[in-house]
C-alpha cells in the first residue's frame, strides 16, 4: 500500500469560537459532567438529548433547546430518561450516549442509547415526538454492545441499526442488523472493521452520530481509538455506504477529520477526546453542524460546509463489498 502526503490545507471542521458550549456549571442542577449529546432538529429549534453524570457517577438523558442551535440554552425541568432499575433492570447504572433518529414513517423520534446494566452496556431504543414524554422499547441488543443508531427509513422492507459489539477475541467492529418492528434484531453482519497496527481506527472503533442520507449514499462517521502509552485517543472519520445495500462500503477515509487538540478536548474527565453524537444539517446554508462531547466532561461544536464533507468523502479510497465469508456470523 502507498500513501500520498496530501498538502496542507484548511481543516474540513472548524471549531466554535465559544467552545465548549454546555458545561456542567450551565445545568440547573449540580452534576459532574455533560457530554456525547444526541440532536435533532424540531419545530424551528435545535434539540440536544445530553449525556448529563450525575454526583454518583450515573448518567441519565437531559433535554436542552437553543433556537441557533450554538447558545442561550433552556434545559427542560426534568431529565426525559432517567434509569428506573426496579423496572428496567438494564438501566442499573445509568442512560447513555443517545442517537436521535426521525422515522417518517411512523411521525416520531428514535432513540438508541446505551443502557449500562450489571451484565455491562447494551443497546436500548425508545421513541418520542416532541422530547418531552418517552417511550421506551426496550433492550435492541445484549451486553456489551453500543454506539447505536438506526437509518431513518426501511431498507429492503426492514429497518436496519448500526451498532458496535465487543467481541471475546479480536478487535470491536461496527456491525448492521435488521429487524421488522424495531423489536426483534437479527441478520447481523459485521459492516466496517477497525484497521490494524498504528492507524488511528485500529482496534476499536464505533459509530458516530446517525447516518445521513445523500445522493451518493449514506453518509456514516464514526470514532476511532488509537492505543499510545500514555492512553487512548479517540478522533472521527468518514465512510459512505450503498443506499440500498448498507454491508457495501463505498468509500472511507485514511485519515481522521477530527482529533483532541483544543485544551477542553485534550484535559477532562477522560483525556484526548472528541466523540459526536449527532449532528444536524441547514440545507440553505450549506451547514453541518457536529455536536460531540469533549474529554467525557463537556459539549462542543464543529461545523463544515455538507457540501465539502461530501465532496472530500467522494475522494476517499473505494472499498466495495467485504468477502464473502466475512458477511455474515
Amino acid at each position: 500500500m502507498t500513501f500520498h502526503l496530501r498538502p496542507a490545507s484548511k481543516p474540513l471542521f472548524e471549531r466554535h469560537q465559544h467552545n465548549p458550549i454546555i458545561t456542567a456549571a450551565d445545568l440547573p442542577y449540580a452534576s459532574n459532567a455533560v457530554f456525547n449529546p444526541g440532536a435533532a432538529l424540531l419545530d424551528d429549534e435545535t434539540i440536544l438529548l445530553l449525556r448529563v453524570e450525575d454526583l454518583r457517577g450515573i448518567s441519565h438523558l437531559q433535554v436542552a433547546r437553543s433556537k441557533n442551535g450554538v447558545d442561550s440554552w433552556r434545559f427542560d425541568p426534568e431529565p426525559l430518561l432517567s434509569p428506573e432499575p426496579d423496572r428496567h433492570p438494564e438501566e442499573f447504572w445509568g442512560c447513555e450516549d443517545p442517537r436521535l433518529t426521525w422515522l417518517a414513517e411512523r411521525d416520531e423520534w428514535v432513540i438508541a442509547y446505551t443502557a449500562y446494566s450489571r451484565r455491562g452496556p447494551l443497546v436500548s431504543l425508545a421513541t418520542t415526538k416532541d422530547f418531552r414524554t418517552v417511550k421506551r422499547l426496550g433492550p435492541a441488543m445484549p451486553p456489551e454492545d453500543k454506539d447505536a443508531a438506526l437509518f431513518p427509513r426501511r431498507i429492503d422492507g426492514r429497518w436496519a441499526m448500526i451498532h458496535r459489539p465487543t467481541p471475546l477475541r479480536g478487535g470491536a467492529h461496527v456491525w448492521v442488523s435488521y429487524s421488522p418492528d424495531l423489536r426483534h434484531w437479527g441478520d447481523h453482519s459485521l459492516l466496517i472493521e477497525a484497521r490494524d497496527g498504528a492507524w488511528w481506527d485500529a482496534g476499536k472503533i464505533g459509530l458516530g452520530p446517525p447516518p445521513i442520507e445523500t445522493d451518493s449514499g449514506w453518509l456514516v462517521m464514526y470514532h476511532g481509538v488509537h492505543l499510545t502509552a500514555s492512553g487512548p485517543i479517540y478522533r472521527v472519520g468518514f465512510t459512505m455506504l450503498d443506499l440500498e445495500d448498507p454491508t457495501i462500503v463505498l468509500h472511507r477515509s485514511d485519515e481522521w477529520v477530527l482529533g483532541p487538540a483544543a485544551i477542553y478536548e485534550r484535559e477532562g474527565d477522560v483525556t484526548q477526546v472528541v466523540f459526536p453524537c449527532g449532528w444536524t444539517v441547514d440545507p440553505e446554508k450549506d451547514r453541518l453542524n457536529l455536536y460531540y462531547g469533549a474529554a467525557d466532561t463537556s459539549v462542543a461544536l464543529a461545523t463544515a460546509s455538507f457540501s465539502d464533507v461530501l465532496a472530500y468523502v467522494d475522494g476517499c479510497p473505494r472499498s466495495g463489498r467485504r468477502r464473502s465469508d466475512d458477511a455474515v456470523v
